[in-house]
């Protein structure tokens, strides 16, 4: 089977790398892989220390890009392992290459959301305003991890590791342990359930508060949610049917919505160290905490909402296919 088999159209369900997928590329390599590394390790020694949420800094209000090395690293290596990979993949190939470039359209899309949300100022602003954070949970989420499971990256990536960390990686992600892991956690019912756990634990007021104030509990927090999140649109888009998929959805939904619901609609302040300097934007406590909910209860929900119809409609399109014909609406 050729090389493009990682990047074929069809919902495959689960399939691991082959040994054909993990032959070395012929001709010489366009960069090294080793060199890039180093190069990212100088650039984490020389970039700004990762600013501690909620302290406004020497720069006082005045928005920032963040670049925690912890972040900025992986998604610059994440890319350009990406950007290698397609490269070789687009050279070896003879068809297919349609499905290649949408592919990679919904890759870069979801990268540059990974970007705005982690890196942006956007980043920067969340530390302070509890609204802005729900947007770049939002964005990482929903916006992110949806784009970046339909580009199915997997493929790509493991093209731009040199050959020896490819082969490692390839017989790594065949062992029986981690299929039965992904498998597992990607059910549609576990992974709903998970995500949603994740989602509403870390929400608990004492919980996301320790995280604004904690540097390592807010990286653990983000990469929970994008984790969980890569889970969920995975199981929705490559593992369960329409109708399925379209209930997990119109769930995940219901219960976001009504966590939104729960921080918009409170009497009072329940995260007091993510809203303590909404003043400085002239917020009180409880208007940025409504704001935040009213992100997660709204925005969010609509996007789930799209989903869940997008689903609903293909599965009834695709009943009507198997049925050997369309039934036509009744009045």
């Amino acid at each position: 089977m050729p090389a493009l088999e990682c990047v074929s159209a069809s919902r495959s369900r689960g399939t691991a790398p082959t040994d054909s997928f993990l032959r070395a590329p012929d001709g010489k390599r366009l960069w090294s892989f080793s060199g890039s590394v180093l190069w990212l390790s100088l650039l984490s020694t020389i970039a700004p220390k990762a600013a501690s949420a909620h302290e406004i800094g020497e720069h006082g209000l005045q928005p920032a890009w963040t670049f925690d090395p912890w972040i900025a690293i992986p998604i610059c290596v994440t890319g350009l392992l990406f950007a290698y990979g397609s490269f070789i993949l687009r050279r070896r190939a003879r068809r297919g290459r349609p499905v290649m470039l949408r592919r990679a359209a919904c890759f870069w899309f979801g990268w540059l959301a990974l970007v705005g949300a982690l890196i942006s100022p956007l980043h920067w602003l969340g530390e302070h305003l509890f609204f802005a954070h729900m947007i770049e949970h939002e964005i990482l989420m929903a916006v992110a991890a949806p784009m970046i499971v339909l580009a199915r990256p997997a493929g790509a990536l493991l093209w731009g590791l040199p050959a020896p960390l490819r082969h490692s990686a390839g017989r790594f992600m065949k062992t029986s342990t981690i299929r039965i892991g992904w498998r597992w956690s990607t059910a549609g019912l576990n992974a709903t359930l998970l995500h949603g756990a994740v989602i509403w634990a870390w929400h608990a007021p004492a919980l996301f508060d320790a995280a604004v104030t904690n540097i390592t509990l807010h990286r653990l927090q983000h990469v929970c949610f994008f984790i969980t999140a890569i889970l969920f649109w995975w199981s929705i888009c490559w593992r369960c049917n329409y109708g399925v998929a379209a209930w997990h959805l119109i769930v995940t939904m219901l219960h976001t919505s009504a966590l939104g619901a729960l921080m918009a609609l409170a009497p009072r302040v329940l995260y007091i160290a993510q809203t303590s300097v909404a003043q400085a934007w002239n917020l009180t406590p409880l208007e940025d905490q409504q704001l935040a909910g009213i992100v997660m209860w709204v925005p969010a929900g609509t996007i789930y909402a799209g989903a869940a119809l997008t689903m609903a409609a293909l599965w009834i399109s695709t009943a009507g296919r198997r049925s050997g014909h369309v039934q036509p609406l009744r009045p």
